[in-house]
């Protein structure tokens, strides 16, 4: 019999998690698996669980927020052993199951695992730490972390645009350089990201036409410090109509690997997860790395509908 893990947060997001587990293992079992579940207690924990037992399982599923997500990629990358992923998006935001186009019903999305494919996908490394679709700094990158737990599973994605709106009133920028395979970018930043997602945030959206999550590359890109509020409104009118070519201001582009100088006083996020700064950063794109589990069809319905 074949042995499905089942990590899960039963923390994360709305608290939806905990309330479907027993429906989620039905359906596994019907299916004809070996159910093994692991809850996760503390930040980090994810990681350590995937690492340990992933050899032990046929697939591995990840039932929380992004991060939760993140942390069970990092885990079966270090375990040494390749295996499926499944990923039951009950987190505020799931901006990476947005992009893959995965059901937001928890039973659903354990039925499409049951009847997924294996879906090769692009994941990268920071400085040896994995992350699974975006590195950011500045703007709104610290508001996932911010935000305490019970806000956002009493408001959703309203916490994250309350606790965003604070950083418009303290914004400043950051002093980096950054070198990929083109060229050397420049300057006084108040946002940037390296993602592999069409959604950050839920916040910042990208195409689905310039995203492409198995292509090799990241898209990145980087907002400089608007200096009066004419610049700062073209910012925005290319950010909200995705028009990122049209405004000097901002710039967009692709990239494999790139080595970034920057301020290590500055934070970054991985994924919604806190990533401490330092001086020297390398981000490496590791292509078609890991196997997601989706279900073609329902996927791409679920993105048409977007």
């Amino acid at each position: 019999m074949k042995r499905i893990l089942v990590i899960i947060n039963p923390k994360s997001g709305t608290l939806q998690a905990a309330k479907y587990l027993a429906d989620i293992c039905e359906v596994f079992c019907r299916a004809g698996f070996e159910t093994v579940i692991a809850t996760t207690l503390r930040s980090g924990d994810g990681t350590r669980i995937a690492r340990e037992r992933a050899k032990d399982a046929d697939i591995v599923v990840a039932v929380g927020g992004d991060g939760t997500f993140n942390e069970v990629i990092a885990g079966v990358m270090e375990s040494g052993v390749r295996r499926p992923i499944g990923y039951i998006p009950a987190g505020t935001t799931n901006d990476f199951a947005t992009s893959l186009g995965l059901s937001s019903d928890l039973v659903q999305a354990a039925k499409d695992i049951v009847s997924g494919t294996p879906h090769s996908i692009d994941i990268g490394k920071f400085n040896g730490r994995y992350f699974s679709y975006v590195a950011s700094f500045g703007a709104f990158t610290n508001t996932a972390y911010d935000v305490p737990q019970n806000l956002k599973n009493l408001l959703g994605h309203t916490a994250y645009i309350l606790e965003g709106a604070k950083d418009l009133l303290s914004i400043k920028p950051f002093e980096l350089k950054l070198k990929d395979e083109v060229g050397v970018y420049g300057g006084s930043y108040v946002f940037g990201a390296i993602c592999n997602s069409t959604s950050m945030g839920g916040m910042l959206t990208l195409s689905s036409d310039v995203v492409d999550m198995s292509d090799g590359q990241f898209e990145v890109m980087l907002v400089r410090m608007p200096q009066n509020l004419i610049e700062l409104s073209q910012e925005i009118y290319a950010l909200t109509r995705q028009q990122y070519d049209s405004c000097k201001l901002i710039s967009f582009f692709s990239s494999g690997k790139m080595e970034i100088i920057a301020d290590p006083m500055m934070p970054w996020t991985l994924d919604g997860e806190y990533q401490e700064g330092t001086h020297r950063i390398v981000i490496e794109n590791c292509h078609n790395a890991v196997d997601i589990l989706v279900n073609e069809e329902g996927s791409a319905e679920r993105r048409n509908e977007k």
